[in-house]
């Protein structure tokens, strides 16, 4: 297929993808910026969210041109698809439960036998955490004490959104059956 079967906007994709070409960029950007603002706005957010989304998404198309492959989508299909997946990505990041308030305990003088069980319990995961696969651990760590959601540690490592969760689930199965006899009763 050559360049004149393509429509205009494949042609600007195509060279930002083979030469990063700043100006077809720049074409690109004005004729999806508004129309991806515009949708994103029907969907509910508010416009000072869908802009922030909409640069975002234009970000993550110059980043991931050479990924664009017109064979297999055409151009506004590709970065629709990347709108829509950032923003699942911030509702469900909006989703996530906050813990509640602290309440003062009334009695501020801790049982010696609970705060044992805690230091057993913490020793316990933290040797169950180290029987973990490197990869394994790394995701799990991620996820759970640095609290970011899988398309978070995909940008941070670059892997595969499906690895990522195959190394959670399994680190998540590993610990449970590593934690299975040290539970509180």
């Amino acid at each position: 297929m050559t360049g004149e079967a393509y429509s205009e906007t494949t042609v600007w994709m195509l060279a930002v993808r083979d030469q990063r070409d700043k100006v077809a960029f720049g074409r690109l950007f004005d004729h999806f910026a508004p129309r991806l603002k515009g949708v994103i706005c029907r969907s509910g957010l508010p416009p000072a969210q869908a802009e922030d989304i909409v640069q975002d998404v234009m970000l993550t198309v110059w980043r991931k041109a050479h990924m664009f492959d017109p064979g297999r989508a055409q151009v506004s299909a590709w970065i629709y698809q990347i709108a829509r997946n950032r923003q699942i990505d911030i509702l469900r990041k909006e989703k996530r439960p906050v813990p509640e308030e602290l309440k003062p305990v009334e009695d501020t003088q801790d049982d010696a036998s609970q705060v044992v069980a805690l230091e057993q319990e913490t020793q316990a995961l933290r040797a169950a955490l180290k029987t973990l696969k490197p990869a394994q651990r790394d995701m799990v760590e991620r996820a759970y004490l640095g609290e970011l959601t899988h398309a978070e540690i995909r940008a941070e490592t670059g892997l595969p959104l499906g690895t990522i969760k195959s190394r959670i689930r399994l680190g998540l199965e590993k610990l449970r059956h590593e934690l299975k006899g040290t539970e509180r009763k």
